[in-house]
């Protein structure tokens, strides 16, 4: 019996047909970026990202984070530059070689490690257990989700209404709805002041920085596969989506975000463990950065020094 033919891969597909008409899709101009290493056997490396060739505006996540582009197993992000690192994708800045699998990791652990290495030293002191208050030095535990009939109030029993009027809660966002809306605000409000359209395969948003290779936070943790463990939990437990990819930082929308002090406190000390310049080169304490980044945002943001 003859075998069935082998699947290509939906990144060959674009490098011959580079608007993926043959995927079902309509593409702006762009090409595949290939995987650093030599030609083997006058082969080129294998490809590794389709990005666009000019920046994209307004709308551009919608029109292309569809069902064809699932149907095809890609993702769609965007890349930004970064002054003096312009078009840094194709410097050779990816090496998913690298990167072990997220499958083989759980978010919790991986929390409670990162959370070790950035809780003061004891010899801090006072200044030091102001910084992660009211948290000690011990891992907190994941955050817990707002149930689902509305948030809890730490002053007591909501009000008949409930906590958002007298239609009660408001319904969760459709990540994906979330997603592009939140991609049309960082382009309109100047966050991606030139970002490109990129396509990566990969099963889910979370996965996409280990697919890549992407080294944005290696200065802090250099297996991006971690960094993708903490993104699937996210996804799951607030309908977190990968939005954007900068040099070394990254962008999520949040469908279903934290809706009081009480239950976005311990995201915020998730945050911190995650990415600690957050709160060390920004507001300075998990208090404050709950109150200003956490609570009732539908933008993440996070960048590694």
């Amino acid at each position: 019996m003859a075998k069935p033919p082998k699947r290509r891969d939906p990144l060959s597909i674009l490098a011959d047909d580079p608007q993926g008409r043959s995927l079902g899709l309509d593409l702006p101009p762009g090409g595949v970026v290939r995987r650093s290493g030599r030609r083997r056997w006058g082969k080129e490396p294998e490809p590794l990202v389709w990005v666009s060739d000019e920046a994209v505006g307004v709308g551009a996540l919608t029109a292309h984070r569809g069902p064809h582009l699932a149907a095809a197993g890609l993702q769609a992000v965007l890349l930004q530059d970064r002054a003096g690192l312009e078009r840094w994708w194709q410097e050779r800045e990816f090496a998913p070689e690298r990167m072990s699998d997220p499958d083989d990791h759980h978010v919790e652990p991986v929390l409670r490690a990162f959370w070790s290495r950035v809780v003061p030293d004891p010899a801090e002191g006072e200044e030091g257990e102001e910084i992660i208050a009211p948290f000690g030095r011990d891992w907190p535990g994941l955050a817990m989700t707002a149930p689902s009939d509305g948030p809890e109030s730490p002053d007591g029993p909501e009000s008949p209404d409930g906590p958002d009027g007298p239609d009660g809660p408001d319904v969760p966002e459709d990540p994906e709805v979330a997603a592009c809306a939140l991609a049309d605000e960082l382009i309109e409000r100047g966050w991606l002041p030139a970002p490109r359209l990129a396509l990566v395969p990969s099963r889910r948003a979370a996965d996409v920085p280990t697919a890549l290779g992407w080294g944005g936070p290696t200065n802090y943790e250099a297996d991006t596969a971690l960094i993708s463990v903490v993104l699937r939990s996210w996804e799951d437990r607030f309908g977190a989506r990968l939005v954007a990819l900068g040099f070394d930082e990254l962008h999520l929308s949040v469908a279903a975000p934290p809706p009081t002090a009480a239950l976005a406190l311990p995201v915020a000390a998730e945050h911190f463990a995650f990415s600690p310049d957050n709160i060390w080169q920004g507001c300075g304490s998990i208090r404050a950065y709950t109150e200003e980044a956490v609570i009732g945002s539908g933008h993440w943001s996070f960048w590694w020094d």
